[in-house]
């Protein structure tokens, strides 16, 4: 090919109207990709989450949705003082800015009391060790009572009154009271056991008074006496 022919190719309205169709192209391309991307994302739309703690469940939901918010319990807590299905906590704080369509979770109250297991604690620990680890699953323990038996040790729980037993539920709000040996005896521990004598004289109760006469341990003979 002649460097003249060559360059008379560039001169072609094809070739220039290919290349003005490419460019086109990739044009349109970008610009589809950018709004649609914008679209996606939606772009330039953010919501201010709103403050819905301390809302009943059904009004925090309602207004999470009219800003185009979505809500989800995702798990329950218990505080006394605030009503049932009260909002606790939420995922997002308020104020932060999010994009419509986002999904906020949250923690609500529970409407009714939670329970704890008591642990193996009764007649096999000592009154130190039972209060911290009662303390530290949550438990209120009140203060000791106690009962004659081994210093220091843990013979029962009482819970309003009643008796109580290891693996048994009890409310939160219940106060424990110990019962705690104070290292004193009990009586009915004490075995009494009658004397017994080996030397001297032996006493049997007579079957006909009842009252103790002196049994001699030698031999006697029967002497009889003279015929009527």
């Amino acid at each position: 090919m002649k460097t003249s022919e060559f360059f008379d190719k560039f001169k072609s309205w094809y070739l220039w109207g290919n290349l003005a169709a490419m460019a086109l192209v990739v044009v349109l391309l970008c610009i589809g990709v950018k709004f649609g991307m914008d679209y996606y994302t939606l772009h330039g739309k953010s919501i201010c989450v709103p403050d819905v703690r301390k809302m009943s469940l059904a009004d925090a939901e309602h207004i999470l949705k009219s800003n185009g918010l979505l809500i989800e319990v995702s798990d329950t807590g218990y505080i006394k003082t605030l009503p049932p299905d009260c909002v606790l906590e939420q995922s997002i704080p308020p104020g932060r800015t999010v994009k419509e369509g986002r999904v906020v979770y949250v923690v609500i109250n529970s409407p009714n009391t939670p329970t704890l297991t008591i642990p193996d604690i009764i007649d096999n620990s000592s009154y130190r060790e039972a209060r911290a680890r009662l303390i530290a699953m949550g438990f209120k323990v009140g203060n000791p009572k106690y009962i004659p038996g081994e210093k220091g040790w843990v013979y029962g729980i009482k819970v309003r009154g009643r008796d109580v037993m290891n693996g048994q539920k009890v409310s939160v709000e219940d106060m424990l009271v110990l019962l705690v040996g104070d290292g004193m005896r009990d009586d009915d521990d004490i075995i009494y056991a009658d004397p017994i004598y080996t030397d001297g004289p032996s006493y049997e109760e007579n079957e006909f008074s009842g009252d103790f006469i002196e049994s001699e341990s030698d031999d006697f003979e029967v002497v009889a006496g003279p015929d009527e």
